[in-house]
């Protein structure tokens, strides 16, 4: 009899189980995004997000909370419900970079990763009237006046501030780094001459560069990118080997429910694989990226911000 019953009492509780997850999601998700509306990360996440919201039958509300270089956002993340309905678009500053420059107390482990959203160059834009035409003068210019050229960043600690550090160390030349409050700013800065430079996104870039209102020399990634194919990589202007690149994916808090993981990621793949998808991304300046699995994600994630991290530590990058 006590056999029966505990059979039954499994049986219930394996259905009312199997219940939940076909049920899922039964009401709006909401997907938190540590950047301002308008931004790289806030386009990303509402395309994507709507996509994914027809596919899952339930709406996904964006829920901008920008703030100390996304780490608001990411704590908010860090201390919601898991099961399924609060999500985070966040990307690499999760694995190290937060940690370094913030009193945060998440750590990578807060977190369960989904599945990367897109992976992008970043876009080495001068000034004008810099006298600059390439990579190698660029290089030249900064080796022969140590500290003063200025770059502009979208912030403290970001994947441009990143950029620029990688940069310097690929030349074996310091310049100066001038942090702006996001990245429309910090081009404006170059476009008005305050700053010499700026390695920003696709976005905030083209735009100005095929306007002819500053000069675009190269991109970051190691391959030229289908953003901007008819530009040179900094590896092949001079630069062998250089590599630098900014990404945005999908996570849940901690201890996110296997199946609610692998539906999230199962439909994240199937809408980021569509071509029109990936066209629309395109004309934002990103490149559709889908990871192989939650843990092939995971352990990419986890090697590119250890990589960014090495790069702050190395330049004792600090908030102020």
């Amino acid at each position: 009899m006590k056999l029966t019953h505990a059979l039954a009492a499994t049986a219930v509780a394996l259905w009312g189980s199997c219940a939940w997850a076909q049920a899922y999601p039964n009401k709006p998700i909401r997907l938190i995004v540590g950047y301002s509306p308008a931004g790289a990360g806030d386009t990303i996440a509402r395309i994507v997000g709507d996509a994914m919201s027809k596919q899952l039958g339930q709406t996904i509300v964006i829920d901008n909370k920008a703030g100390a270089g996304s780490t608001l956002a990411s704590n908010l993340l860090s201390q919601a419900p898991a099961d399924g309905y609060t999500l985070g678009l966040a990307t690499g500053t999760l694995y190290g970079i937060d940690q370094h420059l913030y009193k945060v107390k998440y750590t990578p482990a807060s977190f369960t990763p989904i599945t990367r959203f897109t992976i992008s160059p970043l876009i080495l834009a001068v000034n004008k009237d810099l006298g600059v035409g390439s990579v190698k003068d660029l290089a030249a210019r900064a080796k022969a006046n140590p500290g003063k050229l200025n770059y502009s960043s979208s912030g403290i600690g970001g994947s441009p501030h990143m950029g620029g550090l990688s940069f310097e160390k690929a030349i074996g030349a310091k310049m100066t780094h001038i942090p702006y409050k996001g990245g429309a700013p910090a081009l404006q800065a170059v476009v008005a001459g305050d700053v010499q430079l700026s390695f920003g996104t696709a976005s905030s870039v083209l735009q100005l560069g095929q306007a002819g209102t500053v000069k675009m020399l190269g991109v970051t990634t190691v391959q030229r990118s289908a953003i901007a194919p008819e530009l040179p990589t900094l590896a092949e202007s001079g630069l062998p080997g250089f590599d630098f690149n900014f990404w945005f994916g999908l996570f849940g808090p901690a201890n996110l429910p296997k199946d609610v993981q692998e539906k999230l990621f199962n439909v994240a793949t199937q809408v980021l694989n569509d071509p029109a998808m990936r066209a629309r991304l395109l004309g934002t300046g990103n490149e559709s990226a889908p990871s192989k699995s939650p843990a092939e994600f995971h352990e990419w994630a986890s090697a590119n911000g250890k990589a960014v991290l090495e790069r702050a530590e190395a330049a004792g990058v600090k908030v102020e």
